[in-house]
């Protein structure tokens, strides 16, 4: 499969320390607004597939709203139990005040 790069949202969308959720290129993606720039990665937990929407991001970690598994924003690395299966993250640039993704 193609990767190519996706036009996902504004920077104005996703507010500072937060994220949104999109259905991008056919994958469940959460995209991430941090001091460190913007991230992406995939938008439901690993544990039980529910959706990071709702979660809280905090100092380049995304923490589930269903058990509390956290991963990596930058990397998707699960960091906490009972999250254990990294997250897929994908590449982001941000042009013109819009943040693409590659997908």
């Amino acid at each position: 499969m193609t990767q190519q790069w996706l036009d996902a949202c504004a920077t104005d969308d996703v507010d500072d320390e937060d994220l949104i959720t999109l259905d991008l290129g056919g994958r469940f993606v959460a995209i991430y607004n941090t001091p460190q720039g913007f991230f992406a990665t995939d938008g439901m937990c690993s544990h039980e597939d529910e959706p990071l929407g709702d979660g809280l991001v905090m100092d380049g970690v995304i923490e589930c709203p269903l058990h509390q598994g956290r991963f990596c924003v930058r990397t998707g690395k699960a960091l906490s139990a009972p999250a254990v299966t990294d997250l897929c993250s994908y590449e982001t640039r941000v042009e013109n005040g819009r943040v693409f993704v590659k997908v």
